[in-house]
């Protein structure tokens, strides 16, 4: 009787160190991530090109408990999701009830990814045009090839976004019917917080610059080359309480498997974030916080080929309220620079990767950029 009563008490501890154990030595096993299926049309070692094929399911859930209907539908322009630098792709098919990739799809959408790959050593001499100006016009070709269609709408998150609209501002291709921009950065020195410090920053690169004329480009690529867990902790930084309150949060339910599974989901994406080669951070240091050019409409280059007073593409702008890395007037600052006639702007909750995957996306944007999409298809 009294063996049976300790094991009794027993149970629900063994049960807690049996998902801990999971956590931490199983947690891709435990990941509920990257589900829907795709096709690999263009892959060059580095950079790779997704389709997502139309589902099979006849719907889908959604993390509200509701059912979506998958639309029989399938509508004319394709959508090409543009992923930012730093991230894994997880972070667009996070849980299967709440997948961008799933919902778009659902809507009907033609669907394609541009995944920028795992850059190692070797890669450090890309630029940030080596993105926009060259890897896209390529990926945009296949896209256009397998799909039998000319005009594209392009949806960008952060880099993803400044990529989409300094593609379009080069003005080589007039067929971007649309372009979906969430969180994406324009004015530096706009920014909050951070933009005061890229301010004190440019101020001292630019005193250097004049007396010494040392340049960022000068310094060797590789020793400025940002590995994966450098910006995976510089991403935490940003809201270090929120990250400690997850782990507790972690401690406190680990006899819920179910939030044990979704804490290594979102793991697998905040824990597993990709390195910037030394090349994009020269740029990012000289064009985007010292200079600061996108917000007087140049693109963050060595040329002065294109300017955004060339982009004429329909705008949808996704800011987020709590979003420390890009601001509300960080972002809307591109306002004035585009000739676009049709820009819609949309704040929603959540901060920077809140806005593009959370419940809060789902609930507050994600049908929204569908129905502003399909007006204008």
């Amino acid at each position: 009787m009294l063996t049976d009563t300790l094991q009794q008490k027993a149970r629900p501890w063994l049960h807690r160190l049996d998902n801990g154990r999971a956590r931490l030595f199983d947690a891709e096993r435990l990941s509920q991530a990257e589900q829907t299926p795709y096709d690999t049309l263009f892959d060059d070692g580095l950079v790779k090109l997704r389709y997502y094929p139309p589902l099979q399911e006849k719907a889908i859930p959604l993390s509200d408990g509701t059912v979506m209907p998958v639309s029989e539908h399938t509508q004319r322009t394709p959508l090409v999701l543009v992923a930012p630098l730093a991230v894994n792709m997880l972070i667009y098919d996070l849980f299967p009830q709440r997948s961008l990739v799933r919902y778009l799809r659902a809507r009907g959408f033609e669907l394609y990814m541009v995944d920028w790959g795992r850059p190692g050593k070797y890669h450090n001499h890309l630029s940030l045009s080596s993105y926009f100006a060259d890897y896209l016009p390529k990926m945009l070709v296949q896209v256009r090839q397998h799909s039998g269609q000319q005009q594209l709408s392009l949806h960008g998150w952060s880099f993803g976004g400044l990529f989409s609209l300094c593609y379009t501002a080069l003005g080589n291709d007039p067929d971007i019917r649309n372009l979906v921009l969430v969180g994406t950065p324009c004015d530096y020195h706009r920014n909050g917080a951070l933009g005061a410090q890229y301010r004190r920053l440019s101020r001292q690169a630019k005193w250097i610059r004049s007396n010494t004329g040392l340049r960022i480009h000068d310094v060797p690529a590789r020793l400025l080359r940002s590995p994966g867990w450098m910006n995976s902790l510089a991403f935490k930084l940003t809201n270090p309480v929120g990250s400690l309150q997850g782990y507790m949060n972690l401690v406190r339910n680990l006899h819920d498997r179910e939030f044990v599974a979704a804490h290594a989901t979102n793991g697998a994406f905040l824990d597993d974030m990709v390195a910037y080669p030394g090349g994009v951070i020269q740029d990012i240091v000289r064009y985007l916080w010292t200079d600061n050019v996108v917000a007087h409409g140049q693109l963050p280059m060595a040329s002065s080929e294109g300017n955004l007073s060339r982009v004429t593409a329909n705008i949808l702008n996704i800011t987020g309220g709590a979003d420390p890395i890009v601001t509300r007037d960080c972002s809307l600052a591109m306002d004035t620079l585009v000739r676009s006639k049709d820009k819609t702007y949309l704040t929603i909750d959540g901060g920077h990767m809140g806005i593009l995957g959370s419940s809060a996306a789902q609930t507050q944007s994600w049908g929204r950029i569908a129905e502003w999409l399909i007006e204008r298809d």
